[in-house]
């Protein structure tokens, strides 16, 4: 039977339209089937420019498309985000951090279930700090963990803390790492990986603008994280996971380390290095839409 995104949420059946804001897209405006009812795979990533870079390179590995093809931004109504789409796969930003993709994440499930599409798989691919690992390694997620090393998302409803689970698809995560295998190009293991709220005191940098803890207590946090199983540290995951779970789509987290950071806290790397780095998740998942697809 067709999996359906499924959404929590009955007060939206009665309303006549429903306008997504933060894509410029509305019902009322836009023929959603039309438009997006042929999407199997959503990805999604930080910038904007990282996701049409993305769409460009699927539009190439699927044939689809001409060669030096421009994709039109779907949401360039708004500047909050940028929509891109090549056949059957969608590629939207999502800013940083839980507050920036969460606000994405409800538009795009809203947008997938108007649509009515099913047997949707999404991926969140970026960039992220690792832990014990050479820079360049790519991690496909587990579960996300808080800074606290559990595996959940706590938020505040209606000025009560909910709880939910961040868990990630397990057999998704083992189709991505053999993909990986048969890619056979780096380094790339399962992990768990822990989402923060702040990028320089939440991951525990020596180097922000406020820091009130010494070297000896940061390198302790992480090898804590490290023997919790925390392989790398990121933004967005957590509420990621916990929307994917209670919208019933299948989703995984696919993010390169950009450096070790029990090795410091900057990232030194030279430019070319570092975007050959980007590269490997983009490579990894365009060679799973390909498998899935049966054009490998």
């Amino acid at each position: 039977r067709e999996n359906f995104i499924h959404l929590c949420n009955p007060h939206l059946k009665k309303m006549k339209e429903d306008i997504l804001y933060h894509f410029a897209l509305g019902t009322g405006t836009h023929d959603f089937p039309t438009l997006f009812g042929d999407v199997k795979f959503v990805c999604v990533g930080g910038s904007p420019s990282r996701m049409k870079a993305f769409i460009t390179y699927m539009a190439e590995e699927l044939g689809l498309g001409s060669p030096g093809c421009d994709y039109p931004n779907i949401c360039a109504g708004t500047d909050r985000y940028a929509m891109y789409k090549v056949g059957p796969v969608l590629s939207v930003s999502h800013g940083m951090g839980i507050p920036s993709i969460s606000i994405m994440l409800h538009e795009l499930i809203k947008l997938l279930y108007h649509a009515k599409c099913s047997d949707i798989t999404i991926i969140r691919i970026g960039t992220s700090g690792g832990i014990g690992l050479e820079p360049g390694s790519v991690v496909i997620t587990r579960q996300s963990v808080d800074a606290t090393f559990k595996p959940q998302l706590e938020q505040v409803v209606l000025g009560k803390t909910v709880i939910r689970s961040t868990d990630l698809d397990e057999q998704l995560a083992k189709e991505l790492m053999q993909c990986s295998k048969e890619i056979g190009q780096f380094n790339t293991v399962i992990g768990n990986t822990m989402c923060t709220l702040d990028f320089y005191e939440g991951q525990g940098r020596l180097d922000g603008a406020i820091c009130l803890y010494d070297e000896e207590e940061k390198l302790q946090y992480l090898k804590n994280a490290y023997e919790s199983g925390v392989r790398n540290i990121e933004m967005e995951s957590s509420v990621f996971a916990a929307m994917c779970n209670l919208s019933g789509v299948k989703a995984a987290v696919v993010c390169v380390t950009l450096l070790n950071r029990l090795e410091g806290d900057q990232i030194s790397s030279p430019h070319d290095v570092l975007v050959e780095y980007q590269q490997r998740p983009q490579k990894l998942v365009g060679y799973f839409i390909k498998k899935s697809l049966g054009k490998v």
